[in-house]
Protein backbone atom coordinates (compact mmCIF):
# COMPACT_ATOMS: atom_id res chain seq x y z
CA UNK A 1 0.00 0.00 0.00
CA UNK A 2 1.20 3.50 -0.79
CA UNK A 3 2.45 5.65 2.07
CA UNK A 4 0.77 8.68 0.51
CA UNK A 5 -1.30 10.69 2.98
CA UNK A 6 -4.96 10.84 2.03
CA UNK A 7 -7.45 13.33 3.43
CA UNK A 8 -9.36 10.70 5.41
CA UNK A 9 -6.34 9.93 7.59
CA UNK A 10 -6.42 11.73 10.93
CA UNK A 11 -4.76 10.94 14.25
CA UNK A 12 -7.36 12.66 16.40
CA UNK A 13 -9.63 10.76 18.75
CA UNK A 14 -12.86 12.08 20.22
CA UNK A 15 -14.15 9.34 22.53
CA UNK A 16 -16.15 11.75 24.69
CA UNK A 17 -18.39 12.54 21.68
CA UNK A 18 -19.42 8.90 21.21
CA UNK A 19 -19.08 7.01 24.48
CA UNK A 20 -21.19 7.14 27.64
CA UNK A 21 -20.09 10.74 28.29
CA UNK A 22 -22.13 11.81 25.25
CA UNK A 23 -25.37 10.41 26.66
CA UNK A 24 -27.84 13.27 27.26
CA UNK A 25 -29.82 13.49 30.51
CA UNK A 26 -32.65 10.97 30.28
CA UNK A 27 -36.29 11.88 30.92
CA UNK A 28 -37.85 10.93 34.24
CA UNK A 29 -41.13 10.33 32.44
CA UNK A 30 -40.80 8.50 29.12
CA UNK A 31 -42.50 9.79 26.00
CA UNK A 32 -44.28 7.50 23.58
CA UNK A 33 -41.79 4.95 22.20
CA UNK A 34 -38.88 5.96 24.40
CA UNK A 35 -36.59 3.33 25.90
CA UNK A 36 -35.34 2.73 29.45
CA UNK A 37 -32.16 4.60 30.33
CA UNK A 38 -30.29 1.28 30.64
CA UNK A 39 -31.05 0.48 27.00
CA UNK A 40 -29.89 3.92 25.86
CA UNK A 41 -26.75 3.44 27.94
CA UNK A 42 -25.96 0.29 25.90
CA UNK A 43 -26.09 2.37 22.72
CA UNK A 44 -23.23 4.49 24.04
CA UNK A 45 -21.33 1.56 25.58
CA UNK A 46 -21.63 -0.90 22.68
CA UNK A 47 -22.07 1.49 19.75
CA UNK A 48 -25.47 0.06 18.80
CA UNK A 49 -28.71 -1.42 20.10
CA UNK A 50 -31.26 -3.74 18.50
CA UNK A 51 -34.96 -3.04 19.01
CA UNK A 52 -36.82 -6.11 17.80
CA UNK A 53 -40.41 -4.94 18.14
CA UNK A 54 -40.92 -1.26 17.46
CA UNK A 55 -42.89 -0.42 14.31
CA UNK A 56 -46.52 -1.33 13.77
CA UNK A 57 -47.51 -2.87 10.40
CA UNK A 58 -49.49 0.28 9.55
CA UNK A 59 -46.24 2.28 9.85
CA UNK A 60 -44.14 0.02 7.61
CA UNK A 61 -46.65 -1.27 5.06
CA UNK A 62 -46.96 2.15 3.35
CA UNK A 63 -43.17 2.14 2.95
CA UNK A 64 -43.33 -1.18 1.11
CA UNK A 65 -46.16 0.16 -1.05
CA UNK A 66 -43.99 3.17 -1.89
CA UNK A 67 -41.10 0.89 -2.89
CA UNK A 68 -43.53 -0.97 -5.14
CA UNK A 69 -44.24 2.36 -6.81
CA UNK A 70 -40.54 3.13 -7.25
CA UNK A 71 -39.99 -0.25 -8.90
CA UNK A 72 -42.94 0.39 -11.21
CA UNK A 73 -41.51 3.78 -12.18
CA UNK A 74 -38.12 2.20 -12.92
CA UNK A 75 -39.68 -0.59 -14.98
CA UNK A 76 -41.68 1.91 -17.05
CA UNK A 77 -38.62 4.08 -17.60
CA UNK A 78 -36.49 1.16 -18.78
CA UNK A 79 -39.29 -0.26 -20.91
CA UNK A 80 -40.05 3.03 -22.69
CA UNK A 81 -36.34 3.47 -23.42
CA UNK A 82 -36.16 -0.01 -24.95
CA UNK A 83 -33.83 -1.29 -22.24
CA UNK A 84 -36.16 -4.13 -21.21
CA UNK A 85 -38.77 -5.94 -23.31
CA UNK A 86 -41.37 -6.53 -20.60
CA UNK A 87 -42.50 -4.91 -17.38
CA UNK A 88 -42.58 -8.05 -15.18
CA UNK A 89 -45.77 -6.72 -13.62
CA UNK A 90 -46.86 -10.18 -12.53
CA UNK A 91 -44.07 -10.32 -9.93
CA UNK A 92 -44.42 -8.93 -6.41
CA UNK A 93 -42.27 -6.62 -4.32
CA UNK A 94 -39.75 -9.28 -3.38
CA UNK A 95 -39.21 -10.66 -6.90
CA UNK A 96 -39.88 -8.00 -9.52
CA UNK A 97 -36.61 -6.07 -9.29
CA UNK A 98 -34.72 -9.37 -9.57
CA UNK A 99 -36.35 -9.99 -12.95
CA UNK A 100 -35.76 -6.41 -14.08
CA UNK A 101 -32.11 -6.64 -13.04
CA UNK A 102 -31.68 -9.87 -14.98
CA UNK A 103 -33.03 -8.13 -18.09
CA UNK A 104 -30.98 -4.97 -17.52
CA UNK A 105 -28.01 -5.69 -15.22
CA UNK A 106 -27.47 -2.88 -12.77
CA UNK A 107 -31.12 -1.82 -12.57
CA UNK A 108 -30.96 -2.28 -8.81
CA UNK A 109 -28.10 0.27 -8.68
CA UNK A 110 -30.16 2.78 -10.65
CA UNK A 111 -32.95 2.43 -8.10
CA UNK A 112 -30.52 2.62 -5.18
CA UNK A 113 -29.18 6.00 -6.32
CA UNK A 114 -32.46 7.51 -7.49
CA UNK A 115 -32.91 9.53 -4.32
CA UNK A 116 -36.68 9.71 -4.61
CA UNK A 117 -38.15 10.28 -1.14
CA UNK A 118 -41.82 9.18 -1.18
CA UNK A 119 -44.21 10.48 1.46
CA UNK A 120 -44.18 7.13 3.26
CA UNK A 121 -40.38 7.40 3.67
CA UNK A 122 -40.75 10.93 5.04
CA UNK A 123 -43.41 9.82 7.48
CA UNK A 124 -41.24 6.98 8.78
CA UNK A 125 -38.15 9.17 9.08
CA UNK A 126 -40.04 11.76 11.13
CA UNK A 127 -42.14 9.20 13.01
CA UNK A 128 -43.01 10.64 16.43
CA UNK A 129 -42.03 7.57 18.42
CA UNK A 130 -38.78 7.18 16.50
CA UNK A 131 -37.83 10.84 17.01
CA UNK A 132 -38.57 10.41 20.71
CA UNK A 133 -35.81 7.78 20.84
CA UNK A 134 -33.43 9.91 18.79
CA UNK A 135 -34.05 12.67 21.35
CA UNK A 136 -32.68 10.29 23.98
CA UNK A 137 -29.47 10.00 21.91
CA UNK A 138 -28.77 13.59 20.81
CA UNK A 139 -31.23 15.85 22.62
CA UNK A 140 -34.37 17.76 21.62
CA UNK A 141 -33.05 19.49 18.48
CA UNK A 142 -33.06 16.98 15.63
CA UNK A 143 -32.33 17.12 11.90
CA UNK A 144 -32.42 14.38 9.31
CA UNK A 145 -29.03 13.83 7.69
CA UNK A 146 -28.81 14.30 3.91
CA UNK A 147 -27.35 10.79 3.77
CA UNK A 148 -30.14 8.20 3.68
CA UNK A 149 -30.50 5.09 1.51
CA UNK A 150 -32.98 2.59 0.16
CA UNK A 151 -31.13 -0.73 0.06
CA UNK A 152 -32.07 -2.86 -2.95
CA UNK A 153 -30.48 -6.08 -1.73
CA UNK A 154 -31.17 -8.52 -4.53
CA UNK A 155 -29.92 -12.09 -3.98
CA UNK A 156 -26.32 -13.08 -4.65
CA UNK A 157 -25.44 -9.61 -5.94
CA UNK A 158 -22.00 -8.15 -5.19
CA UNK A 159 -23.34 -4.60 -5.54
CA UNK A 160 -25.36 -5.12 -2.37
CA UNK A 161 -22.59 -6.74 -0.31
CA UNK A 162 -21.18 -3.94 1.86
CA UNK A 163 -17.79 -4.61 3.52
CA UNK A 164 -16.62 -3.52 6.97
CA UNK A 165 -16.66 0.26 7.31
CA UNK A 166 -17.52 3.18 9.55
CA UNK A 167 -20.13 5.58 8.17
CA UNK A 168 -17.85 8.60 8.66
CA UNK A 169 -15.54 7.06 6.08
CA UNK A 170 -18.11 8.24 3.50
CA UNK A 171 -18.65 11.65 5.10
CA UNK A 172 -16.28 14.61 5.19
CA UNK A 173 -13.92 14.95 8.14
CA UNK A 174 -16.23 17.35 10.01
CA UNK A 175 -18.33 14.26 10.81
CA UNK A 176 -15.50 12.92 12.98
CA UNK A 177 -16.71 15.28 15.70
CA UNK A 178 -20.44 14.74 15.26
CA UNK A 179 -22.59 11.97 16.71
CA UNK A 180 -24.80 10.75 13.84
CA UNK A 181 -27.22 8.01 14.92
CA UNK A 182 -28.43 5.72 12.14
CA UNK A 183 -31.39 3.37 11.98
CA UNK A 184 -31.27 0.28 9.78
CA UNK A 185 -34.85 -0.82 9.15
CA UNK A 186 -35.45 -4.15 7.36
CA UNK A 187 -38.61 -4.48 5.28
CA UNK A 188 -38.68 -8.22 4.63
CA UNK A 189 -41.43 -9.91 6.64
CA UNK A 190 -39.41 -12.91 7.73
CA UNK A 191 -37.09 -13.69 10.61
CA UNK A 192 -34.49 -15.16 8.24
CA UNK A 193 -31.12 -13.43 8.55
CA UNK A 194 -30.20 -13.52 4.83
CA UNK A 195 -28.36 -10.36 3.90
CA UNK A 196 -28.55 -8.86 7.37
CA UNK A 197 -26.06 -6.79 9.32
CA UNK A 198 -23.06 -7.48 11.52
CA UNK A 199 -21.80 -4.95 14.06
CA UNK A 200 -18.63 -4.79 16.13
CA UNK A 201 -19.26 -3.89 19.75
CA UNK A 202 -17.24 -1.18 21.46
CA UNK A 203 -15.16 -0.41 18.35
CA UNK A 204 -16.58 3.12 18.38
CA UNK A 205 -15.19 3.84 21.84
CA UNK A 206 -11.99 5.61 20.74
CA UNK A 207 -14.01 8.07 18.65
CA UNK A 208 -11.61 7.46 15.79
CA UNK A 209 -11.99 6.69 12.09
CA UNK A 210 -9.72 3.91 10.88
CA UNK A 211 -7.97 3.77 7.54
CA UNK A 212 -10.28 2.74 4.71
CA UNK A 213 -9.47 2.01 1.08
CA UNK A 214 -11.48 2.13 -2.14
CA UNK A 215 -13.09 0.30 -3.74
CA UNK A 216 -14.38 -3.12 -2.70
CA UNK A 217 -14.68 -5.71 -5.51
CA UNK A 218 -16.75 -4.32 -8.34
CA UNK A 219 -18.49 -1.76 -6.15
CA UNK A 220 -18.19 1.87 -5.04
CA UNK A 221 -17.83 0.88 -1.38
CA UNK A 222 -14.90 1.78 0.84
CA UNK A 223 -13.58 -0.95 3.11
CA UNK A 224 -11.64 -1.34 6.33
CA UNK A 225 -9.54 -4.44 6.82
CA UNK A 226 -9.96 -6.43 10.04
CA UNK A 227 -6.27 -6.00 10.82
CA UNK A 228 -6.73 -2.24 10.60
CA UNK A 229 -9.74 -2.37 12.92
CA UNK A 230 -7.85 -4.41 15.49
CA UNK A 231 -4.82 -2.12 15.40
CA UNK A 232 -6.44 1.30 15.19
CA UNK A 233 -9.69 0.78 17.08
CA UNK A 234 -8.27 -1.57 19.75
CA UNK A 235 -11.04 -4.14 19.34
CA UNK A 236 -11.13 -7.93 19.59
CA UNK A 237 -13.04 -8.61 16.38
CA UNK A 238 -13.64 -12.29 17.00
CA UNK A 239 -15.07 -11.60 20.44
CA UNK A 240 -17.05 -8.44 19.69
CA UNK A 241 -18.60 -9.16 16.28
CA UNK A 242 -22.36 -9.63 16.55
CA UNK A 243 -24.75 -10.90 13.91
CA UNK A 244 -27.86 -8.73 14.21
CA UNK A 245 -31.10 -10.60 13.66
CA UNK A 246 -33.88 -8.06 13.22
CA UNK A 247 -37.47 -9.06 12.38
CA UNK A 248 -40.00 -7.03 10.41
CA UNK A 249 -41.00 -4.20 12.72
CA UNK A 250 -37.57 -3.95 14.33
CA UNK A 251 -34.49 -1.83 13.74
CA UNK A 252 -30.83 -1.36 14.65
CA UNK A 253 -29.63 1.97 16.01
CA UNK A 254 -25.89 2.62 15.69
CA UNK A 255 -23.49 5.55 15.36
CA UNK A 256 -21.13 6.76 12.65
CA UNK A 257 -18.03 5.32 14.38
CA UNK A 258 -19.41 1.78 14.74
CA UNK A 259 -17.87 -0.65 12.22
CA UNK A 260 -20.50 -2.74 10.44
CA UNK A 261 -21.12 -4.66 7.26
CA UNK A 262 -23.95 -6.42 5.44
CA UNK A 263 -23.68 -10.09 4.57
CA UNK A 264 -24.73 -11.93 1.39
CA UNK A 265 -28.40 -12.39 0.64
CA UNK A 266 -28.57 -16.09 -0.21
CA UNK A 267 -32.36 -16.28 -0.22
CA UNK A 268 -34.61 -16.11 -3.27
CA UNK A 269 -36.14 -12.76 -2.29
CA UNK A 270 -34.99 -9.15 -2.19
CA UNK A 271 -34.09 -7.94 1.28
CA UNK A 272 -35.35 -4.37 1.17
CA UNK A 273 -34.23 -2.01 3.92
CA UNK A 274 -33.90 1.67 4.70
CA UNK A 275 -31.10 3.40 6.51
CA UNK A 276 -31.97 6.77 8.00
CA UNK A 277 -29.77 9.19 9.95
CA UNK A 278 -30.15 12.13 12.32
CA UNK A 279 -27.98 14.68 14.07
CA UNK A 280 -28.18 18.03 15.81
CA UNK A 281 -29.14 20.81 13.34
CA UNK A 282 -26.34 23.15 14.51
CA UNK A 283 -23.56 20.67 13.68
CA UNK A 284 -21.89 20.00 10.29
CA UNK A 285 -23.84 17.53 8.16
CA UNK A 286 -20.71 15.81 6.85
CA UNK A 287 -21.76 15.77 3.19
CA UNK A 288 -19.03 17.98 1.81
CA UNK A 289 -21.39 21.01 1.91
CA UNK A 290 -23.35 19.49 -0.97
CA UNK A 291 -26.73 19.34 0.73
CA UNK A 292 -28.13 20.47 4.09
CA UNK A 293 -30.22 18.30 6.34
CA UNK A 294 -33.90 18.67 7.15
CA UNK A 295 -34.83 19.97 10.60
CA UNK A 296 -37.40 17.70 12.24
CA UNK A 297 -37.56 18.99 15.81
CA UNK A 298 -36.77 22.21 17.61
CA UNK A 299 -36.81 22.83 21.34
CA UNK A 300 -37.96 26.41 20.65
CA UNK A 301 -40.66 25.54 18.11
CA UNK A 302 -42.77 22.52 19.13
CA UNK A 303 -45.01 23.01 16.07
CA UNK A 304 -42.13 22.82 13.58
CA UNK A 305 -42.80 20.76 10.43
CA UNK A 306 -39.98 19.39 8.26
CA UNK A 307 -39.39 21.42 5.10
CA UNK A 308 -39.37 18.44 2.75
CA UNK A 309 -39.77 20.58 -0.37
CA UNK A 310 -36.47 22.39 0.16
CA UNK A 311 -34.71 19.20 1.27
CA UNK A 312 -35.83 17.27 -1.81
CA UNK A 313 -35.01 20.11 -4.21
CA UNK A 314 -31.33 19.12 -4.14
CA UNK A 315 -30.44 15.84 -5.85
CA UNK A 316 -27.73 14.34 -3.64
CA UNK A 317 -26.46 11.93 -6.31
CA UNK A 318 -26.13 14.71 -8.89
CA UNK A 319 -24.36 16.94 -6.35
CA UNK A 320 -21.92 14.13 -5.47
CA UNK A 321 -21.11 13.51 -9.11
CA UNK A 322 -20.58 17.21 -9.77
CA UNK A 323 -18.21 17.47 -6.81
CA UNK A 324 -15.74 14.97 -8.27
CA UNK A 325 -15.91 15.73 -11.98
CA UNK A 326 -12.26 16.84 -11.90
CA UNK A 327 -11.26 13.61 -10.19
CA UNK A 328 -13.33 10.91 -11.90
CA UNK A 329 -14.91 11.04 -15.35
CA UNK A 330 -18.60 10.74 -14.49
CA UNK A 331 -20.98 9.35 -17.13
CA UNK A 332 -23.88 11.61 -18.10
CA UNK A 333 -26.44 8.88 -18.65
CA UNK A 334 -29.72 8.34 -16.81
CA UNK A 335 -29.23 4.59 -17.21
CA UNK A 336 -25.65 4.60 -15.91
CA UNK A 337 -25.13 1.77 -13.44
CA UNK A 338 -22.05 3.18 -11.71
CA UNK A 339 -21.82 5.34 -8.60
CA UNK A 340 -19.24 8.00 -7.78
CA UNK A 341 -18.83 10.32 -4.84
CA UNK A 342 -16.36 12.50 -2.92
CA UNK A 343 -15.34 9.61 -0.65
CA UNK A 344 -13.36 8.35 -3.66
CA UNK A 345 -10.87 11.19 -3.28
CA UNK A 346 -10.71 10.78 0.48
CA UNK A 347 -9.14 7.31 0.55
CA UNK A 348 -6.49 5.51 -1.44
CA UNK A 349 -7.92 3.72 -4.48
CA UNK A 350 -6.37 0.27 -4.36
CA UNK A 351 -8.74 -1.48 -6.73
CA UNK A 352 -10.04 -0.17 -10.04
CA UNK A 353 -13.44 -1.10 -11.43
CA UNK A 354 -16.29 0.36 -13.50
CA UNK A 355 -17.00 2.92 -10.77
CA UNK A 356 -13.42 4.24 -10.63
CA UNK A 357 -11.87 3.29 -13.99
CA UNK A 358 -11.64 6.88 -15.28
CA UNK A 359 -9.63 8.07 -12.28
CA UNK A 360 -6.17 7.45 -13.71
CA UNK A 361 -7.08 8.98 -17.06
CA UNK A 362 -8.34 12.16 -15.43
CA UNK A 363 -5.28 12.35 -13.16
CA UNK A 364 -2.98 12.04 -16.21
CA UNK A 365 -4.87 14.82 -17.98
CA UNK A 366 -4.48 17.12 -14.97
CA UNK A 367 -0.73 16.45 -14.53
Amino acid sequence: MSSKSYSGHVDEENPELFDIRAMPPQPTELKLGQLPAETIKRFFEDGFIIIKDFFKPEELNPVRDAIDGLVEDLAQKLYKAGKIKELFSEYGLFQRLIKIDEAFPGANIILHKTGNLPQAFRDLWSNERLLNIIEQLIGPNIAGSPVWNLRTKTPKNEATLVPWHQDSAYFDNDSYKVLIPSAWIPLLDTNEFNGGMEMIKKAHAKGKVGNHTCCYGNTWYVMMEEEEMSKTLDVDIEKETQKCEVPYGGLILFNNMTPHRSLPNVSKDIRWSLDLRWQRPDEPFGLWNLKPGVVMRSSTDPKLKPDWETFCSIDRTAAQKESIKDFVEVPDDEFDTTIQGPWMKKWEIVHMNAHTDKHEEVERTKS
